[in-house]
């Protein structure tokens, strides 16, 4: 047998590192924070003996090349953490270290055997200890290495009683400094290096709106970005601040698609405007009826100026009349009889959209193009992306482009319209998607919505996966909302918009309940996606004071605006929903209570976790931010009643008496 002769390592590091949190997929993909949290790591320190420990979380920020350091405090059974301030956007990096801490050690053993008066073995501990703090006092510099050398000296003057001495060198600001300074050079670091993505605070905390912009014109007329401008002080007044529009790029007409999805328009028809590409221009084009690049800078600023965001939607699909169609033929799939197949998803047919192909010989070609798209609307001043359909591209794709633009460009954010498997959802996310769609649409009883939830804002989902609750899209009508009223869609907003921090509706028609189904698409009757429509926004019944009285109390509680802290209170009333959002330290406690029978009144009593809300025992105000109303609970367990009727879900903040 042959022996190795050389050391895998240097055997003297005898701290083990393990357990580190948070880390994804070992280290594969970063964890998600916004600019201004408090990120916390936490790690197992484990060594043999009973020797002091000592740690560090190592850091840098973007564009650092050195590690900065901050101490990591001990727990219990082995744990340790520590936290740091994320101050800048961008991709940071982290990892830990731990060591033995030779000075702690000594001033451990020095107070036991003082303590236990075994005054004989004093002066060699005072001899070793001094030598410890001179080290100390190389590695320091300034004050610190003044005060370490003087009491270095002081621990070896035999002049001064051994008493005193002991005393010096177990002082606590001498434990400070030699804590400030330890000996390292056998320090044990975990072997992976772990980044956190930190994003603008809107990428955690958003409601979303979206419009199209061609049905904003005069009856009859295809509407244009200065007709759309008219259109933004009602949507600010909702109280959204992202303003979500579909593609906006010229349109083809080969296999153009009529009203209610027909394959037989008429001259009029205006076509879907995710079939993107016509002579006129592909993906960095603009629909000329919609106006120039100088009208949708403008349209732009006039958002801006009303606090509003505009977000445009990326859809890489092409239409047979899209000039890559012609210019690059290698980048969709043939089939054997020279057609190219065209976009599916049984039971729907989408005959005027083209795929691209991601096996394509001129794949790294396509993929720059495709980046490009980004880079070209980031340059007109457009820093939000809904991305539709991105499961159907390559995933390292995304990888490659997400990295790209995050480089120069980390306040970009960009949602996932990823209706699928859901570790195919959350691989997207993984990869860098900052926020993604869910199953919420489809989620009806408060089990569902329960356990979904539940799944969500637990680890290590909640570490990477940002939802965006959508009730309602162009493409779903969920079972829920067909022929359904008030009662329905309203409990349907305040469960998005209180569950998750960050949700949106496709309006108007969710304002104004449509609830008509084209019968065996999924799809709305009369879909906007293929015709212009003139909503009445005036209409008496609609739902616009409570999305605005909802989106003001999102705004004004910052329980509101995390997911992390979601806690569900036991209902003995299944169709009832109780669940609570806080702040970290309190300050702001959010219970919501939701009927989920949008038909009927119920009620039951909830059990609530009165530790969880900062509660004691004793009597407690709730008050309803949605009804106004102000209650006097007492204890854990209260009675509920709620009627779809008029408000389906009472909203209270917690007023502690």
């Amino acid at each position: 047998m042959v022996r190795s002769e050389a050391p895998p390592e240097d055997g003297r590091l005898r701290v083990l590192i393990e357990a580190v949190l948070p880390e994804i997929d070992a280290g594969a993909h970063p964890v998600k924070r916004v600019v201004g949290d408090l990120f916390t790591v936490s790690a197992d320190l484990i060594a043999d003996g009973h020797d002091v420990l000592g740690g560090a979380l190592l850091y840098r920020r973007p564009g650092d090349d050195d590690w900065r350091t901050t101490p990591l405090r001990e727990l219990v059974n082995d744990r340790w953490e520590a936290s740091i301030l994320l101050d800048a956007l961008g991709t940071w990096q982290y990892t830990v270290e731990g060591w033995v801490d030779h000075a702690a050690t000594w001033r451990k053993h020095l107070k036991a055997k003082f303590d236990a008066g075994a005054f004989a073995d004093l002066p060699v501990e005072l001899v070793i200890g001094a030598e410890l703090v001179a080290a100390a006092a190389r590695r320091a510099s300034g004050a610190e290495a003044s005060q370490l050398h003087q009491l270095a000296v002081r621990l070896r003057d035999e002049s001064v009683p051994i008493d005193t001495r002991v005393i010096m060198a177990l002082a606590d600001d001498a434990g400070q400094v030699l804590a400030a300074h330890p000996e390292r050079d056998r320090a044990g670091r975990y072997p992976r290096t772990l980044a956190v993505t930190v994003d603008r605070p809107r990428a955690r905390f958003s409601a979303w709106y979206e419009m199209f912009p061609r049905s904003c014109g005069a009856p009859g007329g295809h509407g244009s970005f200065r007709d759309a401008e008219e259109r933004l002080g009602y949507v600010a007044d909702l109280g959204f601040d992202v303003l979500y529009l579909p593609p906006i790029h010229p349109i083809g007409t080969s296999f153009r698609k009529g009203k209610n999805n027909t394959l037989t328009p008429l001259p009029d028809d205006v076509g879907s405007p995710w079939a993107v590409g016509s002579p006129e221009g592909g993906h960095t084009a603009i629909h000329p009826q919609l106006g120039t690049a100088a009208d949708f800078r403008r349209f732009l600023r006039a958002a801006a100026d009303r606090g509003l965001e505009v977000a445009l939607d990326i859809a890489f699909q092409c239409s047979p009349d899209h000039p890559w169609v012609a210019e690059h033929p290698s980048w969709f799939k043939q089939r054997p009889d020279g057609t190219i197949q065209y976009a599916e998803n049984p039971p729907k047919k989408y005959q005027d959209i083209y795929p691209l192909d991601f096996e394509s010989p001129d794949w790294w070609q396509l993929w720059q193009a495709l980046r490009d798209v980004f880079l070209h609307w980031i340059g007109q001043g457009v820093k939000i992306f809904r991305v539709d359909n991105p499961h159907t591209k390559a995933l390292r794709f995304w990888g490659w482009c997400i990295g790209e633009i995050r480089r120069d460009h980390p306040d970009v954010i960009l949602l996932a319209e990823a209706f699928t498997r859901p570790k195919l959802m959350y691989a997207l996310a993984k990869l860098g998607f900052t926020q993604s769609y869910t199953y919420f649409t489809w989620r009806e009883s408060a089990w569902d919505l329960r356990t979904y939830l539940e799944e969500l804002t637990s680890a290590p989902v909640v570490e990477f996966f940002r939802p965006n609750f959508w009730p309602n899209t162009p493409d779903i009508l969920p079972d829920h909302l067909i022929g359904a009223g008030h009662g329905a869609f309203a409990l349907r907003l305040i469960l998005a918009a209180t569950l998750s921090s960050s949700y949106g509706i496709y309006g108007p028609a969710y304002e104004l309940m449509d609830n008509l189904l084209r019968p065996g698409s999924g799809e709305y009757l009369d879909n906007e996606k293929y015709e212009l429509k003139r909503w009445d926004l005036t209409r008496p019944d609609s739902l616009r004071p409570l999305i605005k009285r909802v989106n003001k109390i999102r705004r004004e509680n910052p329980a509101l605006h995390d997911n992390r802290l979601l806690r569900f209170h036991p209902c003995e009333n299944p169709a009832l929903l109780c669940y609570s959002k806080r702040t970290e330290d309190r300050t702001n406690v959010v219970l919501v209570a939701v009927n989920v029978d949008p038909r009927w009144k119920q009620g039951g009593f909830v059990d609530l976790d009165l530790a969880e809300l900062g509660l004691s025992g004793g009597p407690f105000h709730v008050r309803d931010l949605i009804g106004n109303g102000r209650y006097l609970w007492h204890g854990a367990r209260n009675y509920l009643e709620l009627d779809p009727a008029s408000v389906p879900a009472h909203v209270f903040v917690i007023e502690p008496t």
